[in-house]
């Protein structure tokens, strides 16, 4: 089987600290130009993504069923999830605001879930399943998590704007802890992933990779 070229066969490394490409460089030595650490992969890549969307998958349960606003006003108080907080926008007139929240809220955190996951197992496996669309797949959940705070940031407005106008009361609930923990959690997922090791072959093993010894 012919295994295609790749920086790290011939013996390249980048810094991840600030991109310069060395030729030659071996790993724990010390980039020349910043002073970090060289290595060819990140260092416990996989082993920290996992744990992290692991963590982010059990902090998605409360996210979802705990109440995330608040809503106090003469004829009571109401506990609305995402979902009913959805609702009760899009009865309310607010159709914008329903689909940001929807969208923001419910399909984007479920989105990277489920796309982290599948580039790590396969990363972890070294498919070379899709490796072209998977790279793609990275790109667009690093472009989208700058947005992943976005319906935090209505639901806050929406409160101040609700407040000045004397119509009730909005208050965040816990469930808005726990989705800001998966935002958070999925956010230092994509960034501790390495998308080199999409491209990593089964054999040969990678330069500066140690192997073990077997003795007849």
């Amino acid at each position: 089987m012919n295994h295609p070229l790749t920086a790290a066969r011939l013996g390249m490394m980048s810094c991840h600290n600030c991109g310069t490409l060395w030729q030659g460089a071996v790993a724990n030595d010390a980039c020349e130009r910043c002073g970090t650490r060289l290595h060819l992969r990140k260092p416990a890549s996989l082993h920290r993504t996992w744990a992290l969307l692991i963590t982010a998958c059990i902090l998605y349960i409360p996210a979802n069923l705990l109440p995330v606003m608040i809503t106090r006003t003469l004829l009571g108080t109401q506990h609305d999830t995402i979902l009913s907080g959805v609702i009760y926008f899009w009865v309310s007139g607010s159709f914008g605001l329903a689909a940001i929240v929807f969208i923001a809220s419910f399909l984007v955190p479920l989105f990277k879930l489920a796309t982290l996951i599948l580039i790590t197992a396969t990363a972890q496996r070294r498919s070379n399943w899709r490796r072209l669309e998977r790279a793609r797949l990275y790109r667009i959940i690093e472009t989208i998590g700058r947005w992943s705070m976005l319906d935090i940031f209505v639901i806050a407005l929406l409160a101040g704007l609700v407040r000045i106008h004397g119509l009730a009361e909005i208050t965040a609930g816990w469930g808005i802890a726990a989705f800001g923990g998966v935002v958070v959690l999925t956010m230092l997922a994509s960034l501790s992933f390495d998308p080199r090791l999409t491209w990593d072959e089964r054999e040969p093993a990678l330069p500066n990779t140690k192997t073990k010894e077997h003795h007849g």
